[in-house]
């Protein structure tokens, strides 16, 4: 009887304990709600599924910290300063929450290219146009189960260069700001996926040359360019820390290096604010 007691007090004890035990903290991005920028969000909800969170029309990747259901928002470089606002629906309803967006000073880049690069051919032309459709279809997926982690090591040894968000002069000519980060690398040099995911595209690109596109779950894409060569093959499943390519300078690039970038809830955002 005694020892019956005991075993059962004993139960009783360790349900105690994993009730009282923390859950585990996730491991966030640093926040810095500017044009190109992210924005952290704890909503109001501690129910089982993760509440559904809607930016500008695109659901955001939600992920549980502890108790908490948080909302990483990506802020595309083209957002107005002030008021931005977010659509929270969940078993209790729908909620708004509003944000503000700051400003951010990004620098100019000046490069010099092949004339064919800046100044397109009507046949390439419609062939980069083609390539923007393609990449917004991959850009649109949402997939299960969330990103493992949201500090991410480089894929690529090597000085990285502050250009996200920079003016981009090719040749004496303004373009579109640059929407990632630069890893300068020898060519051949291995580039591994930061964490796990799935290849949801591969291609060879006009101005982003031999491209790999990951997806991690929940919105939160990544795309190498540049490559040497493509390692991997759409629907494969990769481990952090496999190998994807090598770096190369294909495409419109001045030498061997790695464009990295990553989409959440559809637009580019700053990279080094996911590197740990």
């Amino acid at each position: 009887m005694i020892g019956s007691l005991r075993i059962a007090l004993l139960g009783v004890g360790m349900a105690l304990a994993l009730r009282a035990a923390p859950l585990f903290s996730f491991d966030l991005p640093h926040e810095d709600a500017v044009p190109g920028g992210v924005k952290i969000i704890r909503l109001d909800n501690r129910g089982a599924s993760p509440p559904y969170v809607d930016v500008d029309g695109h659901r955001a990747l939600v992920i549980q910290d502890g108790a908490d259901w948080v909302a990483v928002i990506g802020i595309p470089l083209s957002a107005s300063l002030g008021e931005h606002g977010i659509t929270v629906r969940d078993a209790g309803g729908r909620q708004e929450i509003k944000f503000n967006v700051g400003s951010k000073q990004y620098a100019s880049q000046s490069l010099k290219v092949a004339p064919s690069q800046v100044n397109l051919s009507k046949a390439d032309l419609a062939r980069v146009n083609g390539e923007h459709a393609r990449i917004d279809h991959v850009l649109a997926g949402f997939s299960e189960p969330p990103p493992e982690t949201l500090q991410l090591p480089q894929p690529v040894p090597g000085p990285r260069s502050s250009s996200f968000g920079s003016r981009r002069i090719f040749n004496g000519e303004a373009r579109n700001p640059h929407t990632g980060m630069d890893i300068a690398a020898p060519a051949g040099t291995p580039v591994h996926v930061p964490i796990a995911g799935t290849v949801v595209d591969t291609g060879e690109y006009f101005f982003n040359g031999n491209t790999v596109f990951v997806d991690h779950g929940r919105g939160l894409v990544s795309m190498y360019c540049h490559l040497r060569t493509v390692d991997v093959k759409p629907g494969q499943r990769l481990a952090a820390g496999m190998r994807i390519g090598a770096v190369g300078k294909t495409g419109r690039a001045t030498g061997p290096h790695l464009h990295w970038g990553l989409s959440l809830n559809r637009v580019w955002v700053d990279p080094e604010l996911f590197v740990r």
